[in-house]
């Protein structure tokens, strides 16, 4: 009789753990699935925490809210607008230097192909000819790569279209959120739910407005180090290069790769040295001094879980997938450092204990959930 109960345990045990595998292989297919839903939800609940404090003061001012709510994001738009004709403008001019470039590129080819041939043995016809059928390979799959590109503008469109209406939606329904989320629980609860609210709300806020604080600043860095050695288009590469900086390791690693190859093809191979001096020395700077004054104190995340996290975001979501990983992941260890039950996870997602400390935001919200 032991022994038959232990072997529905054990059956039992498989079973659960086959629905879980299950389970999560249906969650990750949905999510790759409805990425063209999701991902719009997701940029407009990370842009509607960031201006929701702007909106909140104009309410207290005597504001109706869904006016407040549309002020708010119709000059956010303008902004972003402003920002991204100015980049255009530096990317048009990258463009109308394409010829020129294209010239220095065969140029820099043929000196590798060089190269190759002396050290390796082999003929500069055979480079020559694998280089042509690498070019024919690539116009024979030109039909299908069309019909890639106009689906991927046809979702950055709906992308570009659903955000903001998502945001506004968002920033409008708020009070309503919170007040659905308030009858999920009793009423001697009541209290507790708003100040987990409340804290988990600020410390999200916090940890965006810091990466968005880090971002400006690399962005500044990155421009100023490259026009210091002379590199052309270095707004473009700078601000470029700061957004890359949102994927751990290989962000920098595209970064001062295009920074280096840019030296090279407009300039010498000396200035490709002071890029790399002047990136390290950025990076240096970024790593020590901005993001523990920044970033350190709301949330810090270990690199094992930080790299597998970017992959995985790539997998699923593709280039969006791979910036959108490192915030989301963020929040989620934010979350799961307050809850009593879920925080041996924030830890694992963390560095190992001893190397940060918690910010005060985190410790006076675990004395809310624990009051």
């Amino acid at each position: 009789m032991p022994e038959k109960t232990m072997t529905q345990t054990k059956l039992s045990s498989y079973t659960k753990a086959s629905l879980i595998l299950v389970g999560i292989f249906v969650f990750v297919s949905m999510l790759s699935i409805a990425k063209a839903i999701i991902l719009p939800v997701l940029y407009a609940c990370f842009i509607a925490i960031l201006l929701e404090p702007v909106v909140r003061y104009m309410v207290k001012r005597g504001f109706n809210r869904a006016l407040a709510a549309l002020i708010v994001l119709i000059l956010a738009i303008s902004l972003l607008a402003g920002a991204v004709a100015f980049l255009a403008s530096q990317a048009s001019k990258l463009e109308a230097a394409w010829p020129e470039l294209n010239l220095k590129i065969q140029e820099l080819v043929r000196t590798v192909t060089t190269f190759l041939s002396e050290q390796f043995a082999m003929s500069s016809t055979e480079i020559d000819a694998y280089i042509d059928q690498m070019q024919e390979e690539m116009l024979s799959n030109g039909g299908s790569k069309i019909g890639i590109t106009i689906t991927v503008l046809g979702r950055i469109v709906s992308t570009v279209i659903l955000t903001p209406v998502y945001t506004f939606m968002l920033l409008y329904y708020e009070p309503h959120i919170l007040r659905f989320v308030h009858k999920l629980f009793t009423k001697a609860y009541d209290k507790k739910v708003t100040g987990v609210l409340s804290e988990t709300k600020s410390l999200v806020q916090h940890y965006l407005f810091g990466l968005s604080i880090e971002i400006g600043i690399l962005a500044i860095l990155n421009t100023l180090g490259l026009l210091l050695v002379g590199i052309d288009y270095a707004i473009l590469l700078g601000v470029t290069g700061a957004f890359l900086n949102l994927i751990p390791y290989l962000g920098g690693l595209i970064a001062v790769t295009t920074y280096t190859f840019v030296a090279l093809l407009t300039k010498s191979p000396v200035h490709v040295l002071y890029v790399i001096g002047i990136y390290s020395v950025i990076q240096f700077f970024d790593n020590n001094f901005v993001v523990p004054k920044i970033l350190g104190s709301k949330v810090k995340l270990n690199a094992l879980v930080s790299f597998f996290v970017v992959i995985a975001g790539a997998a699923l979501w593709g280039i969006p997938g791979m910036f959108l990983a490192i915030p989301v992941l963020g929040i989620v260890k934010l979350i799961l450092d307050v809850s009593p039950s879920l925080s041996h996870w924030g830890e694992f997602l963390g560095e190992p204990v001893g190397t940060v400390t918690k910010s005060k935001l985190v410790q006076r919200m675990k004395k809310v959930v624990n009051s």
